[in-house]
C-alpha cells in the first residue's frame, strides 16, 4: 500500500493479485473474508468489495454462494491455443534494440508465433506494469531485458509468478542475480578488458573510463577496465573512474569529460573508454568543442559496434554486439522451452567480445 496517489481499492487489488501471482494463494484456495481483509488493511468493507469485484470480473477469483471467494484455476485452453510471445526490453526504437527485436520477430513469425512488444524506458515501475499486463495475457513465453539490473529486482514477485504459471522466459543482455532462467549476453567484462588492453598497448597510461553502473553490463565493463590496468601494472587514478546512472547520462559524463579536457596537456587523460557508442559519439562533440581532435589529441573507444560507430567522420574503435543474432537465438531458445524440445540442452549463451579497431585510437 505504498502508492498514495492510487485509489485504495486498486492498491488492495494489486496486493491480492500479488498473493495469487507469487503462489501465496493457490488455485481453488479460499481467500480471507471481506471482514478479515478490511481489518488487516484498515479499509472499509465497500473498498474491499470493490477490489474483489474487479478481480472476479477479470477471472482471478470466483465465488461460491455461502462458502466464500476462491482463487480461479488458469484455463488450460488459453495456453494451448494462443501462440504469443512477449518481448520486454528497456528500449525498442533506440540504439541497438531495433536490431535485436527484428531478429527475434522474424524467427518467431516463421514458427507461427505473434509478438507482443513493450519497453520499460529503463524504469522499474514501468517494468512492473508491463509484467502485470503481460501475465494477464495468454502468453506462450517472454523474452526480457532486465531493467537497471545492478539495482536489484523489486519486481521479483512477477518473475516468481511467471514460474508459478509455467510461462517460460529468457533474459537478454543480462540476468537478475537471483534468477536462474536462461540468459543470452555479452562477456561484458571481457569487452571492457579488451578495449582498455588495446589502449594500454598503444602507450596510453592516463585513461578515463565512463560507465553506466545501474545495469550489470556497465558494472562488468568497469571490472574489465580495472582488470586491464592491474594486469599491465598501470596505475589508475580514482578520479578517472566515472560512474553514472540512466538519469544522469545526458549530463554527468559530458560535464566531467569537459573538465578533463580543460586540464593541461601533460595531465589530462590521453584516452576515453566509453560505456557504449552512444556516449562515445557525444564525447566526440565535447572534444571538438574544446578545440581538440580524435585521435591526435585523445583516443576514444565505444562498445556495441552500433550504427553510431561509423556515423561520424571519426569511425569508432569498439566491441561488436551480436544484435540480430541475439534476437534470433533468444527466440529459438524460447521456442525450444515452449515446445519442450531438448530442455536439458538449454544453456546460457555468452558471446565472446570482438575488438573492432578503427580510426578513433592512435599510438602515443
Amino acid at each position: 500500500m505504498k502508492e498514495k496517489a492510487i485509489p485504495k481499492y486498486l492498491q488492495l487489488k494489486q496486493e491480492i493479485l500479488s498473493w495469487i501471482l507469487s503462489g501465496k494463494l493457490h488455485p481453488d484456495e479460499k481467500i480471507p473474508t471481506e471482514h478479515e481483509i478490511a481489518s488487516q488493511f484498515q479499509l472499509s468493507r465497500h473498498t474491499v468489495r470493490q477490489a474483489l469485484g474487479e478481480l472476479e470480473k477479470e477471472g482471478w477469483l470466483y465465488k461460491i454462494q455461502g462458502s466464500g471467494t476462491f482463487v480461479s484455476r488458469p484455463k488450460q485452453s488459453d495456453k494451448v491455443n494462443i501462440k504469443t510471445v512477449g518481448i520486454l526490453t528497456t528500449y525498442i526504437s533506440d540504439y541497438i534494440f531495433p536490431h535485436i527485436v527484428r531478429g527475434a520477430e522474424e524467427t518467431l513469425r516463421e514458427k507461427g508465433y505473434r509478438l507482443l512488444l513493450a519497453s520499460t524506458d529503463n524504469n522499474k515501475e514501468r517494468e512492473r506494469a508491463h509484467l502485470e499486463a503481460m501475465i494477464h495475457q495468454p502468453l506462450s513465453g517472454l523474452i526480457i531485458e532486465p531493467t537497471k539490473s545492478a539495482q536489484g529486482n523489486p519486481n521479483l514477485e512477477y518473475y516468481l509468478a511467471l514460474n508459478n504459471l509455467h510461462i517460460p522466459y529468457v533474459m537478454i543482455n543480462e540476468r537478475y542475480l537471483e534468477m536462474s532462467c536462461p540468459c543470452i549476453k555479452m562477456d561484458d567484462e571481457g569487452g571492457g578488458f579488451l578495449l582498455t588492453d588495446h589502449l594500454i598497448r598503444l602507450g596510453h597510461h592516463r585513461i578515463a573510463g565512463f560507465f553506466k553502473t545501474d545495469d550489470l553490463q556497465g558494472v562488468n565493463r568497469l571490472k574489465g577496465f580495472i582488470r586491464a590496468h592491474q594486469e599491465h601494472g598501470v596505475s589508475l587514478a580514482t578520479n578517472h573512474l566515472v560512474s553514472y546512472t540512466t538519469e544522469e547520462k545526458e549530463s554527468k559524463p559530458l560535464e566531467i569529460a569537459r573538465v578533463f579536457l580543460q586540464q593541461p596537456e601533460g595531465e589530462r587523460p590521453t584516452a576515453f573508454v566509453c560505456y557504449n557508442d552512444e556516449l562515445a559519439i557525444k564525447l566526440l562533440d565535447v572534444i571538438r568543442q574544446q578545440g581538440l581532435t580524435v585521435p591526435d589529441d585523445i583516443s576514444v573507444v565505444g562498445f556495441d559496434d552500433s550504427t553510431f560507430a561509423t556515423a561520424t567522420e571519426v569511425k569508432l574503435t569498439t566491441i561488436r554486439h551480436p544484435k540480430v543474432e541475439m534476437g534470433i537465438q533468444a527466440a529459438e531458445m524460447l521456442i525450444q522451452m515452449i515446445e519442450k524440445q531438448n530442455e536439458k540442452n538449454i544453456n546460457d549463451i555468452i558471446y565472446q567480445p570482438e575488438l573492432i579497431v578503427r580510426e578513433s585510437t592512435k599510438k602515443i
